[in-house]
């Protein structure tokens, strides 16, 4: 009876191990490999339970999302033969999981390793081409745009996706930092003078132009301004001279109380008329009068 007991209870122990050898499960945010002997069988499982011949078939799972690697103090030299201290970091995933297992034997330290050297020889075919200046001042997203179109083929032949590569700090070693920040110094103090040049002969240019022009309106202005007065002057006489035909008399008395208005009676004036002239005559005829 004891036996029996022992028997049913490895019996069923035993059942246990071997179910859980047949089955695996695969997470919502990983990739899994089936291989027997060495031999790929199946990379394309969705996230859930899964079956296996136990103690056959082996199980490697991997992450499917983005992987971000740092590269440090990387050294580099530009067009001028100036060195650069680099630091870096590349985003990756895996995109195509047979490919990134045959290259790499699964292991992520061996794709960074691989991937490193490739934006590497990215970056470098790309500050060799610039000068210090250029690397210095260039547009980071033309830079980037082209290390990642560089490094495509390579990331291709490892079965990943290059999602972004940056440029997190550029340095100078210190023996060479102050010859070439003096030597970068001189330049802009040349360019910001060649500037402030151009910039003052423009300004001379427009004052000038601005006088010219100034000179133009005010002359046209005065013109107008002395054919206008002119018609003036020509209108008003003509209806003076109307005025004068139609009533002579009432004409130069009404001219003599303007001339008495603004010439008597003005502070501070002195006026010396004779009384007995043309000027008073209407005066000598008011007196007259009882």
């Amino acid at each position: 009876m004891q036996n029996r007991v022992l028997f049913a209870l490895l019996a069923a122990v035993a059942v246990i191990l071997t179910v859980r050898a047949s089955v695996f499960t695969v997470g919502e945010g990983q990739l899994a490999i089936k291989s027997a002997g060495g031999q790929i069988e199946r990379t394309d499982y969705a996230p859930g339970l899964h079956f296996k011949v136990p103690f056959v078939d082996e199980v490697a799972r991997f992450d499917k999302r983005i992987i971000t690697e740092f590269y440090p103090g990387e050294r580099f030299l530009t067009h001028e033969q100036e060195q650069l201290n680099v630091d870096f970091y590349v985003k990756w995933r895996i995109a195509n999981l047979r490919r990134y297992y045959e290259a790499t034997g699964g292991s992520e330290d061996v794709a960074n390793a691989r991937l490193g050297e490739t934006i590497k020889d990215s970056i470098k075919s790309v500050v060799t081409q610039r000068t210090l200046q250029q690397v210095i001042t260039a547009d980071r997203a033309s830079f980037t745009s082209s290390m990642m179109r560089n490094a495509a083929p390579a990331a291709a032949q490892l079965g990943v996706d290059v999602v972004d590569v940056r440029i997190t700090k550029i340095d100078l070693p210190a023996q060479v930092r102050d010859s070439v920040f003096d030597r970068m110094r001189a330049t802009f103090k040349a360019q910001a003078a060649k500037l402030r040049a151009e910039g003052m002969q423009a300004a001379e240019t427009t004052r000038a132009e601005a006088a010219r022009e100034q000179t133009e309106i005010l002359a046209d202005a005065t013109a107008q301004a002395a054919q206008l007065r002119g018609e003036g002057d020509a209108a008003a006489s003509q209806i003076y001279a109307h005025a004068y035909g139609k009533d002579p008399k009432f004409f130069a008395f009404y001219r003599s109380m303007q001339a008495y208005r603004t010439s008597i009676g003005v502070p501070g004036d002195i006026l010396v008329v004779s009384p007995r002239g043309d000027f008073f005559k209407y005066f000598g005829r008011a007196a007259a009068s009882p």
